[in-house]
Parts: C-alpha cells; sequence; structure tokens
C-alpha cells in the first residue's frame, strides 16, 4: 500500500499518488470489510504497531487488559514518541499552490511506448500474445476494434501483431490522441526483466522425477546443488508414496506424476532408471510432464536412459539445445544447477510457438 511508508518518507503532491493513497486505503476497508485488514498475517507490520483500536469485525487478537481510550485514569497507552513516530516533511511552498492538471497528463502513450520499445523481442512477442489473449475473450468486435486502435498509438508493429492474431479483417484508424506519442523517447534497458534477471536460481523450485531405481547418488547431489544455491526441490514420482533408489533407500515423494506438472516448477530434472522407462512411455501425464517444460523453454537436465521419454514426448535430438543438459555426474549436477539463473531458455521459444 502507497501509504506504508518508513520514517523519513513523505508523500509528494503526485496527483496519482495521492489518489492512490486514499483508493488503496478504500479497497482494503471494501474488500475485507473491516479496519483490522492488518491483522492478518500478509498484510500485518512486521514491526508491531501500538494503537487505541480494538475489537471489531475480522478482529484476530485483542490485548488483555488493554486500556482502549485516551484521556485515561491509569496513564497507560500507546503514545507518540516525538524521537521515532513519523513526523512530516517540512517543505517549504513557493508561490500559489492551486489544483492543475499538468499539460503531461495528455499524453496517454509515449510512456507505454518507451516500456515497449525497452523489452526484448521475446517479452515484445509476450506482450502481444498477452493482449491478444485477454482480447480474445472479448465478445464485442467493436471493443477488440477499439483497444487495436490505441495501440497504433504505442506501437505500430504491437498493434498489427495483435490485429493479425485476432484476424481483424482491416487495421482500424489510430485513435484520437489529446497528445501525439513522442517519438524521441530511447529505448531504457532498465525496464527489461529478462535483462535484469537475477542471474541465479535462489528462491526458485526444481522439479524431479524419479523411479524406482533411480541413481542414489545423482540424486543426492543434486539436492546439495540445489540446497547450496537457496533454492528448493520437490520429488515426482509415479506413486505418491515415493520410489526406491539404486541402492535400496527409500525416496519419500512430494507429488504423485499426475498431480505434479512442470508449470509447478522453474526448472525440472529427468533421473528415472532404465528399468521404468516401459511404465513412464505409456503414461500421458509423464509425457506432458516433459512436453509442457520444453514448451515453456524450461531448462531440462536429464539422465542418458531419460531420452525415450523426451524422444515420446515429441522431442527429437535436433530438438535438444542448451536448455537440455545431460546429467551424468555430481559435477554434472552442480553445473546443471549453476547454470539455472537465466530460468528460461528463450532461443527456444521460436521453435516451439508459432510467431
Amino acid at each position: 500500500m502507497t501509504q506504508n511508508v518508513p520514517p523519513g518518507i513523505d508523500f509528494s503532491n503526485d496527483p496519482l499518488l495521492q489518489g492512490r493513497n486514499f483508493s488503496y486505503l478504500d479497497t482494503q476497508l471494501k474488500r475485507l470489510g473491516s479496519p483490522n485488514f492488518t491483522h492478518i498475517p500478509i498484510n500485518a507490520p512486521k514491526c508491531p504497531f501500538a494503537h487505541f483500536q480494538q475489537d471489531g469485525h475480522m478482529a484476530m487478537r485483542n490485548p488483555s487488559g488493554h486500556v482502549n481510550y485516551q484521556p485515561n485514569s491509569f496513564g497507560v497507552g500507546p503514545r507518540e514518541s516525538p524521537q521515532h513516530g513519523f513526523t512530516p516533511f517540512a517543505e517549504i511552498e513557493q508561490g500559489p499552490k492551486r489544483r492543475l492538471r499538468a499539460e503531461s497528463f495528455g499524453d496517454h502513450y509515449s510512456q507505454a511506448r518507451q516500456f515497449f520499445i525497452s523489452q526484448s523481442m521475446g517479452e515484445q512477442t509476450h506482450i502481444a500474445a498477452a493482449l491478444t489473449f485477454e482480447l480474445s475473450k472479448v465478445k464485442a468486435p467493436v471493443i477488440r476494434e477499439r483497444l487495436v486502435s490505441h495501440l497504433m498509438n504505442i506501437d505500430e508493429t504491437l498493434a498489427n501483431k495483435v490485429a493479425t492474431a485476432l484476424g481483424l479483417k482491416k487495421m482500424p484508424k489510430p485513435a484520437d490522441a489529446a497528445m501525439p506519442t513522442r517519438q524521441d523517447l530511447d529505448p531504457s534497458p532498465a525496464l527489461s526483466i529478462v535483462g535484469n534477471g537475477p542471474q541465479r536460481f535462489e528462491g526458485r523450485k526444481l522439479g524431479i522425477l524419479v523411479s524406482d531405481g533411480s541413481d542414489a547418488n545423482l540424486l543426492k547431489a543434486l539436492k546439495a546443488a540445489i540446497e547450496k544455491a537457496g533454492a528448493s526441490f520437490e520429488i515426482i514420482a509415479p506413486q505418491v508414496t515415493g520410489a526406491e533408489a539404486s541402492d535400496g533407500s527409500w525416496i519419500d515423494a512430494d507429488q504423485m506424476i499426475d498431480g505434479g506438472p512442470s508449470v509447478l516448477y522453474d526448472a525440472v530434472a529427468l533421473l528415472p532408471a532404465a528399468a521404468a522407462m516401459d511404465d513412464l512411455l505409456q503414461e500421458s501425464t509423464a509425457r506432458d510432464f516433459v512436453a509442457d517444460a520444453f514448451a515453456h523453454c524450461k531448462f531440462i537436465g536429464y539422465v542418458e536412459t531419460a531420452l525415450p521419454l523426451l524422444q515420446k514426448s515429441g522431442i527429437s535430438s535436433d530438438d535438444l539445445d542448451e536448455g537440455c543438459i545431460t546429467i551424468d555426474s555430481a559435477k554434472d549436477a552442480k553445473a546443471f544447477v549453476d547454470g539455472l539463473g537465466m530460468l528460461r531458455v528463450w532461443g527456444r521459444e521460436p521453435n516451439v510457438k508459432l510467431p
């Protein structure tokens, strides 16, 4: 919420910020129906905040014996701290303070244009695909055409991509604009998510497909590499109880292959044993697990015995790219995890999706 600021920060006179300060609080009150929305753990401040408010709808806790009014004869209760409490910024105003709308507020498209041209080619493709998807749910053709007319003022290439994907018979005229879109704004590399990715797998999750007979040492090395990277993993097996590893130890599963699709993970590793391949090749969810990971441009680590599963999932030897990495040793497992910083193999996308 924009109203939550640390000491030393105050609110500027920006009209958009001022509007959001009001609407965000109003949204919490309307959606949750109570001023006690800060009791919800996801909304609760990390540092407990004391005030006189007590009881009411959705109150999840109430302090015992707390005096909730002021003044009180007990002389207790929260007090504002002159040293540590919020202090407004003592701004010195010069000139008349008027309620005006700046001329730049009439420029509805330049900021959107700069954002779009600052994205990588893959990101621009995703933006066009997202717009196409959302507009495909709009039943009235005139609304779809109207949105495309606005896109014409942002970027003509973007507008043409969306119009073509929607099957528009002809391009609409650009929407009327209060101000022309600026063409002098250069791309800003800081606006690209892909270009500013974390370059590490920390905080992400790897899905590891195992079976009876999976290499115990390889799995151990992969787990160690994931934990060292600050990431997490889940074990997916044909049965939810798990599988028996090559050394006779038991591998507890987090998911059954039917309920643990690869869309749940940022990357996947395929460690099935050769003896289990016949059953996995007949299992449609196992094939979907691999095919979806490949189509979503995720990194795929695999042992050699998993090649038939890749092929059965529609991934031929010629399709294997730099994101499909063989894991045959502990060293390979570490190298696989160390190379997961990019998160996606964007160079694969033109081969798995129509432009």
